[in-house]
């Protein structure tokens, strides 16, 4: 009896850090899905990322889902080059790193509305998808404006932080909430019946 048990705490365990794994991978693939923006002053990448973020926190829930996230963060940083424009500590310095912060930042808040709203199934996974996307955006933006006027000496208007970091992309990102919303149900089925093999 306690050797089945943990033997089967090994087997979730294991399936649990594949997933994590997994998630981080598909972070990584993500950026090189990607529609470059030429925009001044700095140009911008439409990418999956996003998308995976949100799966990320639909389908493994809001630790292990912003966790996986993280580490695809932690990767880059170190040098692994996973982000949409190469990699490494230089990156903290880019504009447009506040976006790559507003991922971890989108998974834990999607897993846990998931997890609190009192409306499930797709109406609620899209409503949780909606405020991650605000995480997201919220993120970047004030990255983008701080690290522009403050450590770069680059003058940048809010009015150009709402047209480069937000209108640009908002239509794209908001049809990523709601693919990230039908496919997780798929997903959240397909775990949970392996989960109870």
């Amino acid at each position: 009896m306690g050797k089945t048990g943990r033997t089967e705490r090994t087997a979730v365990n294991a399936g649990e850090v594949a997933l994590c794994g997994l998630f981080t991978a598909l972070m990584a693939v993500g950026a090189f899905i990607q529609i470059a923006i030429p925009l001044e002053p700095v140009p911008m990448h439409f990418t999956l990322q996003f998308y995976f973020a949100l799966l990320a926190g639909f389908v493994l829930g809001k630790e292990k889902g912003s966790l996986s996230v993280l580490v695809y963060l932690v990767l880059g940083l170190c040098g692994v080059p996973v982000f949409a424009s190469g990699g490494g500590p230089a990156y903290l310095i880019r504009p447009t790193f506040g976006f790559l912060l507003g991922f971890p930042a989108a998974a834990w808040l999607a897993g846990f509305l998931t997890e609190r709203l009192p409306l499930k199934g797709l109406a609620g996974r899209i409503i949780a998808a909606a405020a991650g996307m605000a995480a997201y955006y919220l993120c970047g933006m004030v990255y983008f404006y701080g690290i522009s006027n403050y450590f770069l000496q680059t003058p940048v208007s809010w009015y150009v932080v709402l047209v480069n970091c937000f209108l640009v992309t908002v239509v794209e990102d908001s049809v990523l909430c709601v693919l990230a919303a039908i496919t997780a149900g798929q997903l959240v089925r397909i775990k949970n019946k392996i989960s109870g093999m």
